[in-house]
């Protein structure tokens, strides 16, 4: 099955907590807070394999998550960091951020794009010893690794794109030019999903030609099969389009040619500039006055000529000669402009959440929040320095000055995540 559009979920790595230790060793008294750090979480990486060419494997899995950093241990030990995941994809995958369509980053190179960082470890207890702090009995939690929802979208990689009506022969072409092996049939739409093949040419020169299932009239606003599939020829850098010269289903070899054409347009201004070469196939049963008549219509809109018979190779390889002439003079296959997030757009997401919610019921003010959480789990409420510590992040994270808006009174009980405590200014 040919899948070329797929949702889903991506989480990175939380970092490790730091840990809270104190040194025990014979003979030394008072050895000292030496708790370690937190790892960090493993990162969510993308990279391209030439082995997948659909996206049919994120129909059944949907979720990714990276491992998450080790806690820290005693005599300074640092965590271990979370193992990287990498997600393999089909070369021309664009990915997208659901919730806001940005494009993250299009894969079409060789090298892995990282997409979500691991969060950073939580700091040991050892780095919070001061003259007057000796003995703290906290550390801090480590960082949420970053997620996202995701759209993924495969944009064949392709040099030539075959584009026609159905059964006008792209697929008779593609298999004779090429080792592919469509489906060929008498029939309408017998192509379901596109083909790549590699067309060989002599001193090693070759291409990869693209067959897109027909396209009719109406295709760019989603009748018959092709709509599906026109993102494909976005990416190719010359159009052949394949057009029945023998007009054996009753229609006009130039109309068809124009009404292809319109749809390509409206699907995508750009693809109406788009280089292109008119085949015309069939020529072997066609009446050469309509061939005639083809050409001089087609050369007159400015696109090249050739007229071949798919079925016997009749010109096949004149036109492969001068689709490869043709590419030799245009640009690379085009790349779509990502726009990865920058370091500051990072930095605000995180501050993001650090986000809290308060909220009063039955005289008791309730604050929620993730972060909070964290904080909670690796301070000690029954140590002084700790319950310092733990007043200062809610003094900077903006909880106190929200408590103090809603109207809280020294005594009022405060409850964060099932911890409580009477208010004290």
């Amino acid at each position: 099955m040919f899948v070329d559009r797929a949702k889903i979920y991506i989480k990175a790595g939380d970092g490790g907590d730091g840990a809270v230790s104190f040194h025990r060793e014979k003979y030394v008294a008072a050895g000292g807070p030496d708790g370690g750090d937190g790892g960090r979480g493993g990162d969510i990486l993308f990279q391209t394999d030439t082995n997948c060419s659909t996206l049919l494997d994120f129909r059944y899995k949907r979720k990714f998550t990276a491992e998450n950093g080790g806690p820290g241990g005693a005599k300074r030990c640092s965590g271990k960091s979370g193992k990287s995941l990498v997600i393999k994809v089909p070369k021309g995958t664009l990915v997208r951020e659901a919730a806001t369509g940005r494009l993250l980053a299009d894969l079409s190179g060789d090298g892995p794009v990282v997409l979500a960082r691991g969060g950073r470890g939580g700091a040991g207890n050892q780095h919070f010893a001061t003259a007057t702090r000796q003995i703290p009995r906290f550390a801090k939690p480590g960082r949420p690794g970053e997620a996202f929802e995701l759209e993924l979208e495969l944009k064949l990689l392709a040099d030539v794109g075959l584009a026609g009506f159905p059964n006008v022969g792209k697929s008779t072409l593609i298999s004779v030019v090429s080792a592919a092996k469509p489906a060929i049939a008498n029939y309408h739409f017998t192509t379901l999903t596109p083909v790549l093949g590699v067309v060989q040419l002599e001193a090693g020169r070759s291409f990869v030609m693209a067959d897109i299932p027909g396209l009719i009239e109406g295709a760019s606003q989603g009748i018959g099969l092709g709509h599906d599939f026109l993102r494909h020829v976005e990416r190719c850098r010359l159009i052949v389009h394949v057009v029945d010269a023998s007009g054996v289903e009753g229609r006009d070899p130039c109309e068809d040619f124009d009404i292809i054409n319109r749809e390509l347009a409206a699907f995508n201004p750009e693809l109406a500039a788009r280089p292109q070469i008119v085949a015309a196939n069939k020529c072997d049963i066609a009446d050469p006055e309509q061939v005639q008549r083809l050409r001089q219509y087609v050369t007159g809109k400015g696109c090249a000529f050739y007229p071949i018979s798919a079925a016997t190779t009749q010109g096949v390889d004149e036109l492969m000669a001068a689709a490869a002439a043709r590419l030799e003079e245009l640009p690379p296959i085009q790349a779509f402009e990502a726009q990865p997030l920058t370091d500051e757009e990072r930095l605000l997401r995180g501050a993001a959440s650090k986000s809290f919610q308060v909220s009063l019921e039955d005289g008791i003010y309730y604050v929620e929040s993730d972060y909070l959480e964290g904080i909670l789990m690796t301070a000690s409420m029954e140590d002084y320095s700790s319950l310092q510590y733990f007043q200062r992040v809610l003094r900077a994270n903006g909880v106190i000055d929200r408590l103090e808006e809603l109207g809280i009174q020294e005594g009022d009980t405060v409850d964060i995540m099932g911890f409580q405590f009477d208010y004290v200014r």
